[in-house]
């Protein structure tokens, strides 16, 4: 079996007593906690940046809004949305969050653990150079992930490999919970949630708060028609998305229109993997196609029943 590439691991160098034992300042001012600001991506509407906490003496990532989005109520509401989910749900497989506040501002921004790897798109860029059972497993830790959530009430929403990271000491993160679900104790939805869809968008990944919650290509039917009663097994479908570029290479919906997409995604079948390529295991294609039926009720119900089905020998079957 290959192996994944080679990462260059950041400031590997040797931790002195000078450095961890250096007293705190008596007056802690709290601006001044954050210093040399990089920027690492800019999204839609945020922007992720490294930084180094001048008091731990590490350096980690920071997400605040765009200036144009920091007064935005519905944006500002998904950013504490985002921190806290990320910070309760405390599994090896979602990114550790370290603090949440304002800025000098006023503007809301969190911290988080900084990892360097590559993202499973990278990784499906390259998916000759890897070994199936390879990309199977990254499948079954982001499934342990979405237990995780799913047992908290928690949906993703956005499962794709842009928001899968393979960290360099072989860590497999599910990030980005900007988008991430949940009710109140009344089992009511929020109300920022989706509004009427737009399909005039001239790209086909939409992620604004007047369009479709999520990446086209990796939604499930409920979410593109909105359902109000979307449940876990909308990410259980995302994922099969996802399972099935890992053994095909292409996604099961197609279309180079927006509208196709959906149609596709709506009302076509996806050609079974084998139909695509060679030596695809019986039992890996019998579940990745459970994952992807139309109708949720007919789908894997559970990521713990796919997990369990990941796990086991399908090699062999």
């Amino acid at each position: 079996m290959s192996e994944y590439p080679k990462l260059k691991l950041p400031d590997q160098t040797t931790l002195f007593i000078e450095q961890t034992d250096k007293d705190l300042a008596q007056r802690i001012d709290p601006n001044f906690r954050y210093a040399y600001f990089k920027t690492i991506a800019r999204g839609g509407k945020s922007l992720i940046q490294s930084c180094k906490d001048m008091q731990l003496n590490r350096v980690i990532c920071y997400k605040s809004l765009l200036p144009e989005f920091a007064d935005d109520l519905i944006e500002q509401k998904r950013l504490l949305r985002e921190a806290r989910i990320s910070a309760i749900l405390q599994h090896p497989n979602t990114v550790p969050t370290y603090e949440l506040g304002r800025d000098n501002k006023g503007r809301y921004y969190f911290t988080m653990k900084l990892v360097h790897g590559y993202t499973l798109r990278e990784i499906f860029d390259y998916r000759e150079r890897y070994d199936l059972g390879q990309l199977v497993e990254i499948i079954v830790q982001v499934a342990n992930a979405l237990q995780c959530a799913h047992s908290h009430g928690v949906i993703h929403r956005d499962v794709k490999p842009e928001n899968i990271l393979i960290g360099p000491y072989g860590e497999v993160l599910l990030l980005d919970w900007g988008l991430a679900k949940v009710w109140n104790k009344k089992g009511e939805q929020s109300p920022i949630e989706d509004e009427v869809p737009t399909h005039e968008a001239e790209d086909s990944a939409m992620t604004g708060h007047q369009k479709l919650q999520g990446t086209l290509f990796y939604m499930s039917p409920e979410q593109i028609e909105r359902d109000p009663v979307i449940d876990s097994r909308t990410d259980i479908y995302s994922l099969g998305i996802v399972l099935y570029e890992a053994i095909t290479g292409r996604t099961p919906a197609q279309g180079e229109m927006l509208d196709d997409v959906i149609q596709s995604t709506l009302n076509v079948e996806p050609p079974k993997p084998s139909k695509l390529t060679d030596n695809v295991p019986p039992m890996l294609e019998d579940t990745v196609m459970k994952c992807l039926h139309k109708d949720a009720k007919q789908r894997l119900q559970t990521t713990g029943e796919l997990i369990r089905l990941l796990q086991q020998n399908w090699s062999l079957i």
